[in-house]
């Protein structure tokens, strides 16, 4: 079975229970969702939500999140010019004869030194998933302590643009706007 990394990028109402109910669409079928990101848009009452779902196919699946009333617009956006970005926290083992070079190293990878403990550094990174992933495997001989990542966000280049109207955080008519995004 070939499985691919699908971009999802849907647009839901600010209403306690959306993301679970979406969530559980992809958990039925079985997909794994690698990674998941979710904020406020440009639109009051709108949220941004941004999946990557390891699967051969995810047609039928974004199919179903327009029949959850509080989502206004879903896009698979896997093959479309992106921006995309991640966040990683590492702390590493860091004593005072090591830091020079993981100061060297912050610097070649555009990243920040965000706290210094006694033996410990805290190292903020962003940028696209895999300069994150080569970011992690330069800094981990250093001996990483705990590590966060964030969710990959994912923006279409260009002039095309992933929103929804004023009125859909208004109204609360999921289906009428869907349907009026769609057209």
């Amino acid at each position: 079975m070939n499985v691919n990394k699908h971009t999802i990028v849907a647009l839901v109402q600010d209403r306690p229970g959306v993301l679970n109910r979406a969530v559980s669409l992809f958990r039925r079928r079985g997909f794994n969702i690698e990674s998941l990101a979710v904020g406020h848009s440009e639109t009051p009452g709108i949220s941004r939500l941004t999946l990557v779902v390891e699967a051969e196919e995810v047609e039928q699946v974004t199919k179903q999140l327009y029949r959850l009333i509080e989502v206004l617009k879903v896009s698979d956006v896997t093959h479309d010019p992106t921006v995309e970005r991640e966040m990683v926290l590492v702390k590493i083992h860091a004593p005072s004869a090591s830091r020079p070079e993981v100061v060297a190293l912050t610097g070649v990878f555009d990243a920040k030194i965000v706290d210094v403990g006694y033996n410990t550094m805290i190292i903020e990174m962003t940028g696209t998933p895999s300069k994150v992933e080569n970011f992690i495997e330069v800094i981990r001989p250093f001996g990483v302590k705990e590590m966060m990542r964030t969710g990959r966000i994912a923006m279409v280049r260009g002039a095309h643009t992933h929103q929804a109207p004023a009125e859909a955080a208004e109204n609360g008519n999921g289906h009428g706007v869907a349907e009026a995004i769609l057209n």
